[in-house]
Parts: C-alpha cells; structure tokens; sequence
C-alpha cells in the first residue's frame, strides 16, 4: 500500500534533492552543511526504524523460556505434592494452594516485565534518535534567526554589532523556503519512527517534534509574506482618455 505507510527512500531521496539545491544555490553557505546532516539523520533513520520494527529474539526466546519454567512449577506442584495422607491432608492442601497462587503470581509478574522489556528498549532507541532531530530543528531555526526582513526596507540603519547580510530579496526568499522545507522534512523523519514503533509514547513524541518543526515553520513563512509584501508593485499601463473616447465612438 504504497500510500498509506511513508517510504523512506523517498524521504532520503527528498533530502538529497533539497541538499543539491541549497548547495548550487548557496555553495559558500553554512545551510549545506545542515541539509547534509538532515540527509545523514534520514538514512540513519531509515535503518532505525527498519532495525525496530523486527522482534528483539532474545526477549521473545525469554518470555518463552518463562512461560515454560510457569508450567513446570505447576507440574512440579501437582505431581510431587501428595493430599492423601488423612491426619496432615489440610495442611498439604493448603501448601499446595500457596505454592501455585505464588507461582502463578512469580511467573505472571515475570512475563509481564519481560514482554513490557520490548517495548522499553525500542521506546529508548526511539526517543535517542528524535533527541537528534530536535536539535537540527533548534540549528536550522538558528540558520534563519538573522535573515530578518525588516533590512531590505528603505531606510534602515545597521549598528555596528548588527549581523552582516548580504543576501538579496528573492536570495532571501529562496534561503528562507529551504529552511522552511527542512523543518517539514524532520516531520517526515520522525514519523518513520512512529511508523516502525506504535507506541502511544512514541507518538506523543513524534507529535511534539512536528509541532515544534510546524511552528517554527510559520515563523520562516511570516519572513517570507513581509518580504514579498515589501516587494514594489508593478504599475499598470492605462489607456489615455483620448483613446477611450475613440473606442467608444467606434
């Protein structure tokens, strides 16, 4: 179902692409170094999350090797335990009793943590690789703290300690959507993880890095509609008044 599960070679192929853009572009830029990293967390992410979503067997062999050693307790209980002595039968028979409610408990508890295990590894792993990819939102955000609007209206005046820009208008606006695209991109990437590990967790997780990508998205996007709105309008050609006349009487 080709559209209904993110393909992650798709994704890494979308990174590459955006890499080559902001690299012939922007050659000298430190932006290329960024869309080279974002592309680097996809490929590793695509290998997480295929590595994640396959059973760790040894903890399937473990809970398997519980369950056993369960129903030996109870055939152990059952077959070495004797109730037919008259004068002592209700104190057998209340040992018997304690030892397989404890058994049953011991081995419940221990199946429980051990299928519990799983799904603590792979939420670990999990939330190991969505702390990387939060920190490339916070440096793209940081790429794009700077590349501020308001200096390409006339008038401005620098400081001394203001920060050097050097970009045009539509060279902004071209710097400006590849960061907005990058922010996109880390949603996609985290969801792969989402995709190879439905954990409640792991979801509010994923949810969290697309809400903090979306909103510092709309940051990049308000920067874009101030620059286009500063653009000059271009003035339209009218018809002189003679002309229109002209036309009128024809």
């Amino acid at each position: 179902m080709p559209y209904t599960t993110l393909d992650p070679d798709k994704i890494i192929k979308t990174a590459g692409l955006l890499e080559s853009r902001v690299e012939e572009r922007f050659p000298k830029a430190s932006l290329v170094g960024v869309a080279t990293e974002l592309k680097s967390i996809a490929t590793d992410a695509k290998a997480r999350a295929e590595k994640l979503a396959q059973p760790i067997q040894w903890l399937r062999l473990a809970t398997f090797a519980s369950v056993f050693f369960g129903i030996m307790v109870f055939f152990f209980v059952g077959r070495f335990l004797t109730f037919d002595r008259m004068e002592t039968g209700a104190f057998d028979f209340v040992q018997g009793v304690e030892a397989t409610i404890n058994a049953i408990v011991l081995v419940g508890l221990g199946f429980i943590t051990i299928a519990k295990s799983e799904e603590r590894i792979k939420r670990r792993k999990v939330l190991d690789g969505l702390h990387g990819l939060r920190s490339v939102i916070h440096i793209i955000d940081m790429h794009q703290l700077t590349k501020d609007p308001v200096s390409l209206r006339t008038g401005f005046t620098p400081t001394v300690s203001s920060p050097e820009r050097k970009l045009k208008p539509n060279e902004l606006l071209r710097y400006l959507d590849y960061c907005s695209e990058m922010l996109s991109l880390t949603g996609k990437i985290s969801a792969l993880y989402a995709q190879a590990v439905p954990d409640m967790e792991v979801v509010n997780a994923v949810n969290d890095i697309e809400a903090l990508g979306g909103n510092l998205s709309r940051k990049v996007w308000q920067k874009i509609m101030l620059i286009e709105s500063e653009k000059p309008t271009r003035s339209t050609k009218r018809t002189p008044a003679r002309k229109v006349k002209a036309k009128i009487k024809t």
